[in-house]
């Protein structure tokens, strides 16, 4: 997955690139399966909701442990007035995250394969770091929005290198909660970095208040695409996902990538312990078709 010329074109100047047909169907099938098994394994007494509204993101100790764990987060919408669950705990789980690709076999090797790191390379990065994973589930009804924002908000680089590799592990539309990008938004600037508290938990930091774009507004277009589709995703790109209120699910799964050569500062949420650095590409996967 060599990128073409018109294609890093397109990249430097929409700040997104959307490549068809980058991921073997039976390769999602597989992820799919796996990220199930997870949910099965996990003890739905651990609660950690996952705001998709930046403005009440939570910064619980779980959450905040995350970045070199595997830990489920259920959905705004997933627990009743009595506290119980309002459907099964399978379709009550916003995401997975934030260190699959470090942490579990299948996800290592999925995103690792040749595909993302010929990619990585394309748009040139000089050496790449796996810094964060997500999968993500957009469950049936209850698959909440996710509000304009940026990457580099979370995963500040200096200077900014993060680039997010999104997968669709399930066809995306409109119905079902597709992402919406503004094409050559990446050239606005940062408008805030979320970041350690000193005394304690995390906050915003503002930078611009430059607006963001209005969901359903002419400068946010969709990125329907099918199961398979690869979306890279610029760091300053503003992005944004709505609910999916079908009823078929939206499942994608999302691998943040960082130029090694960039400073990676104390102060981003994200940290790992010292016996779990980022690592890149070096052991790349041989997927079996």
């Amino acid at each position: 997955m060599v990128l073409s010329a018109s294609q890093v074109k397109a990249w430097e100047r929409d700040g997104f690139l959307v490549v068809p047909n980058a991921i073997k169907p039976a390769h999602c099938d597989r992820l799919m399966a796996r990220a199930q098994g997870i949910v099965e394994d996990f003890d739905p007494s651990t609660v950690s909701v996952f705001s998709t509204h930046e403005q009440t993101r939570a910064s619980d100790a779980y959450f905040l442990a995350s970045g070199d764990a595997i830990s489920c987060f259920f959905e705004e919408d997933a627990f009743a007035p009595d506290g119980t669950l309002r459907q099964d705990k399978s379709l009550s789980i916003n995401k997975i995250g934030h260190a699959l690709h470090d942490l579990d076999p299948t996800f290592d090797e999925f995103s690792r394969q040749p595909v993302i790191a010929e990619a990585a390379a394309s748009i040139g990065i000089a050496d790449p770091k796996l810094l964060q994973s997500m999968y993500i589930f957009k469950s049936p009804r209850i698959g909440g929005e996710v509000t304009c924002h940026q990457d580099s908000t979370f995963l500040f680089t200096d200077p900014m290198t993060v680039v997010g590799f999104w997968i669709a592990l399930q066809d995306a539309t409109v119905e079902n909660g597709c992402l919406w990008a503004q094409p050559g938004g990446h050239r606005t600037p940062l408008r805030k970095r979320f970041v350690l508290d000193p005394v304690g938990g995390t906050r915003f930091e503002i930078l611009d208040d430059t607006p963001w774009p209005e969901p359903g507004a002419t400068d946010l277009i969709p990125l329907e695409v099918r199961k398979g589709t690869m979306v890279l995703l610029h760091g300053l790109l503003p992005h944004w996902s709505d609910v999916n209120r079908s009823e078929r699910s939206r499942h994608s799964y999302t691998v943040h990538v960082i130029d090694g050569t960039a400073e990676y500062p104390p102060e981003n949420w994200l940290q790992r312990k010292a016996d779990l650095p980022f690592r890149g590409f070096a052991r790349l996967a041989t997927l079996g078709s």
